[in-house]
């Protein structure tokens, strides 16, 4: 039933970008900046966990979860390191994710090339 939760709660919020790719004039940048900022905001008001605790990696893979990565982030460095946490705490939080987005994203410009749109 894990599973089928995940699913479903990941799906969901993934149909949600792709409704508002399709039905709005947002760029995906731009949609990826919301879902991470939403995920921001959520994560700090402690309304994301509630989803987390239900959806599991449902709700922590997609982008949003990301964004609540670094809220929880910037709260356990900010009793930590006072206000330096603030500037740190997202960072050092998701520095896993960010380092292996790094590398894949490496690996895949030198092993693929570009086609034009044309």
């Amino acid at each position: 039933m894990q599973y089928l939760t995940a699913f479903l709660v990941g799906g969901l919020i993934c149909s949600v970008g792709q409704i508002l790719i399709d039905k709005t004039g947002l760029t995906p940048a731009k949609i990826l900046t919301l879902f991470v900022t939403a995920g921001v905001l959520l994560g700090a008001l402690g309304l994301y966990q509630p989803l987390l605790d239900f959806a599991g990696e449902g709700a922590a893979a997609p982008i949003s979860g990301f964004g609540c990565l670094m809220a929880e982030g910037m709260k356990d460095a900010l009793r930590e390191d006072g206000a330096v946490g603030i500037l740190t705490g997202a960072l050092k939080s998701a520095a896993g994710g960010i380092g292996a987005a790094m590398v894949l994203s490496l690996i895949a410009g030198v092993l693929f090339k570009p086609k034009d749109k044309g």
